[in-house]
């Protein structure tokens, strides 16, 4: 029996949420002893920590020896022969649909992914709370990352982790488990598609949406 073939592109392993442990169980999620919650192929490290809360980082594999992409904190990945078992939530988590990363400076951004080996896959212009919005996607294993920002540069800061969305079995059981912690259900951008955001109620500092499949 061969070995499987390792990724010619980076693609994600492991997030790190500066988040309570105990915020995201009461959210309906798996969550281990040590802080692992492990959402489809990806394992996200809930711990509190100084600096900030939210996303904090990420680990990818076939990353080489770089430690930041304009400003996004990350990680090499160590090898592993088969991906986590699947964890079964209450909320019906299913898969990471998508990781948002904001930036200042769109074109800048997806330069610095490209240099690390990720592929743009497209890029569009929409509107997000009435203010023009420029959406970039490239594909990191099973979840895609969507980079956002205006459509012409507005500073030089770095980009930062913004948020998960996520895929559950079946969006109107989520909303009746989470109850007023969930927002509105509305349409989502894909056609025939759905999405809620979970509030502030909820005590998750992670900004997270779910997704119907």
């Amino acid at each position: 029996m061969t070995s499987p073939t390792p990724p010619t592109r980076p693609t994600l392993q492991a997030l790190r949420a500066g988040d309570d442990p105990g915020s995201w169980r009461a959210a309906g999620f798996t969550v281990s002893a040590d802080g692992a919650c492990t959402i489809g192929a990806v394992t996200v490290e809930v711990a509190p920590e100084g600096g900030g809360s939210g996303i904090r980082s990420w680990s990818l594999r076939a990353l080489g020896a770089t430690t930041e992409v304009d400003g996004l904190a990350c990680t090499a990945a160590p090898a592993r022969g088969s991906p986590p078992a699947p964890a079964t939530h209450a909320n019906g988590s299913l898969a990471i649909d998508h990781v948002v990363v904001a930036t200042p400076d769109v074109g800048r951004t997806v330069g610095a992914l490209k240099a690390i080996g990720l592929e743009l896959r497209r890029t569009c212009d929409s509107e997000g709370h009435g203010r023009p919005l420029r959406q970039a996607f490239f594909r990191l294993g099973e979840p895609v990352l969507e980079v956002v920002g205006p459509p012409e540069p507005a500073g030089n800061g770095p980009a930062s982790f913004f948020g998960l969305a996520l895929t559950v079995v079946d969006l109107d059981a989520t909303a009746a488990l989470l109850g007023p912690s969930l927002g509105r259900i509305k349409d989502a951008v894909q056609p025939g598609r759905r999405i809620a955001t979970l509030r502030s109620a909820a005590r998750v500092r992670t900004a997270l949406a779910f997704m119907s499949a």
